[in-house]
């Protein structure tokens, strides 16, 4: 089964989770909690006020030598979106890719994963761990902090907050 086959199924439209291609063109499926859903969402908004120009996308399916990986987050420049658009899958990795980590992702997987999107032209990838951790890396590994959102937080701060109606 190929992407466009994957993306057009309607059986496979409305899933409660993230699916991938592995090499051999079979489904892999991640499930995905509120808080992975939660961290998506912060990191997007964040980006957006970081970095000015390009595009945030969720989701962000690029095509590998192992099959189809899906960013959980991904900014594009202005220019990889001229020559690109919005292809799926693209051929080429977005500028920064991010992965939201879950209890299921195993250390070698990740990495593995974050050589993928490496080896397809990705500039960066960061991780988000459980408690909003951020790490920041580039093709020659960790990096202290982001070179294309040098401002950008390192740690999510997950806050909750209760309000209460003064009386």
């Amino acid at each position: 089964m190929n992407w466009q086959e994957v993306c057009n199924n309607p059986f496979l439209k409305d899933l409660p989770f993230k699916i991938e291609l592995n090499e051999w063109d079979k489904i892999v499926m991640s499930p995905a909690s509120n808080k992975h859903g939660f961290f998506q969402m912060k990191i997007g908004i964040l980006l957006s006020r970081y970095i000015q120009s390009g595009e945030i996308i969720s989701e962000c399916s690029v095509e590998t030598d192992k099959g189809v990986k899906v960013a959980d987050a991904a900014w594009i420049s202005d220019d990889f979106l001229k020559n690109h658009g919005y292809e799926t899958p693209y051929k080429k990795a977005p500028e920064i890719c991010i992965e939201i980590l879950s209890p299921s992702n195993l250390n070698k997987e990740m990495n593995h994963k974050m050589k993928l999107y490496f080896d397809k032209g990705a500039k960066e990838v960061w991780f988000c761990n459980d408690d909003g951790e951020i790490w920041f890396n580039d093709p020659d590994g960790l990096i202290a902090c982001s070179r294309i959102a040098p401002s950008f937080p390192g740690n999510l701060n997950l806050k909750i907050s209760i309000c209460s109606k003064i009386s």
